[in-house]
């Protein structure tokens, strides 16, 4: 479990740990502005293009392998990043990693479901990992800053490889390997129309966020991605062994799970792009105290995280997501207010602890009800696609929500959680324990 964590907290800190390094390292190598923003894109688009059909390689090639496989690429990836002296080595080092975390991602969740197969004891694991994975985005931005003020960007890279050395020296004696049962073969025809409908998707939400939705680029990939997905619909329901098995997508709780996901994602990252950009252009902070600002995010987190496991033991899965989603909602209301001259104590700060609570009661359970029901058959791909709905909630939240401005875009992102909440209300099973049992949990957790 800690191995696992350990990883996916690195997975998620290439997210945003060039974020801050960016305006070094075109000055280094000598990006064009057109050809920066893909330092941070060719990441994002390997990685929410690639995981849905990586997540299904892990259930029938072996999810151990395939986690090893990506975090050796992650790790080699890095390397190449780290000496990179041109930009065009840089940008595919870049590539590189996000199919590397492609891999890795989904089979690490795979196995974390799998270990834990109780309900009480997944939720815990799997609130655990989320949190993780929470912090490791939050710390980019101030590990960023810091090895790039104090040492050089190359270090956001290279820090990856110790973590990446003990991970392979250590899981494969920790977790055994596993798999799909039967000898199956990949649904390669789904498989390439899946994998070009996301990828599509992906690439024209990151053009949207550069260029705007008018642009003819943006549109035709997006129309790209949606005959790309219709005809994945249609190849799918002829296939014997589909990439998507269909009892897969007959889980309400699942599909209700990822819908939330999908908003939720979209308010929280066009809000910490969006509160970024304030905090340093508006209220006049350096890169790395900005980063430093968001110290008390993580602690909030884990906060909720705590809190997370105990609320939904309480009053259910169902009530627990929609207070957590309540709790989100005031803290996006209250942050979207921050202008010129606020102070950090009285006004940034508040909103900061509330949101980052409500993102720590929030994770384990969307996470918990995006793999209800999976087993050794599709456990990695109820993990890919729980992950690859994030990337893509986050990629349309930023093309969409930040083009709005800072007030604007935090109050659509309450918008987009209201808009979860209710379909947690209205289509979300609460399965209740039976009362014994339920006190008997209950008195597990002190």
């Amino acid at each position: 479990m800690i191995v696992l964590c350990l990883v996916q907290f690195m997975l998620v800190l290439d997210d945003t740990v060039v974020n801050v390094a960016l305006p070094s390292i075109r000055d280094e190598l000598g990006f064009s502005a057109s050809g920066l923003p893909w330092v941070v894109n060719a990441y994002f688009l390997a990685f929410g293009g690639l995981l849905l059909l990586c997540g299904r390689m892990a259930d029938l090639l072996g999810r151990r392998r395939v986690f090893l496989i990506g975090v050796a690429l992650f790790g080699a990836a890095s390397l190449a990043c780290g000496l990179a002296l041109e930009p065009w080595q840089l940008m595919i080092g870049r590539f590189a990693q996000g199919a590397g975390s492609a891999m890795a991602s989904p089979a690490a969740m795979a196995m974390i479901t799998l270990l834990y197969s109780g309900p009480e004891e997944r939720a815990k694991a799997l609130g655990i990992w989320g949190g993780i994975a929470a912090l490791g985005g939050t710390s980019g931005l101030v590990l960023s800053g810091a090895l790039t003020d104090l040492v050089s960007w190359r270090w956001i890279f290279l820090i990856n490889l110790p973590i990446v050395v003990v991970a392979l020296a250590l899981l494969p004696r920790l977790v055994p390997e596993s798999r799909a049962p039967g000898r199956r073969r990949l649904d390669v025809p789904g498989a390439v129309l899946g994998t070009g409908a996301a990828v599509s998707l992906v690439y024209g939400l990151l053009r949207a966020g550069e260029t705007g939705w008018s642009d003819p680029i943006v549109l035709g990939a997006v129309v790209l991605s949606a005959a790309l997905a219709v005809a994945f619909v249609v190849v799918e329901s002829r296939a014997v062994a589909p990439l998507v098995p269909g009892s897969f997508l007959a889980s309400r709780t699942r599909a209700v799970g990822n819908g939330a996901t999908l908003l939720f994602s979209m308010a929280m990252y066009a809000m910490s792009f969006l509160l970024m950009i304030q905090v340093q252009t508006v209220l006049g902070y350096s890169p790395l105290l900005a980063g430093i600002a968001y110290l008390p995010y993580g602690a909030g987190i884990l906060a909720g995280m705590w809190l997370s496991a105990r609320i939904s033991l309480r009053i259910g899965t169902r009530w627990a997501l929609l207070l957590a989603f309540l709790v989100n909602i005031a803290g996006l209301l209250l942050l979207s207010g921050v202008a010129a001259g606020d102070s950090y104590a009285a006004h940034v700060l508040p909103g900061m602890l509330i949101l980052s609570v409500g993102n720590g009661l929030s994770l384990p359970v969307m996470a918990v009800t995006a793999v209800d029901g999976t087993t050794e058959e599709d456990a990695g791909l109820g993990s890919a696609v729980f992950t690859s709905v994030q990337q893509i909630g986050g990629a349309i939240g930023v093309a969409a929500l930040a083009i709005m401005g800072y007030s604007g875009g935090l109050m659509a992102g309450a918008v987009c959680v209201a808009l979860g909440a209710v379909l947690i209300v209205v289509l979300l099973p609460s399965p209740r324990l039976p009362a014994g049992e339920h006190a008997q949990n209950l008195d597990s957790h002190p």
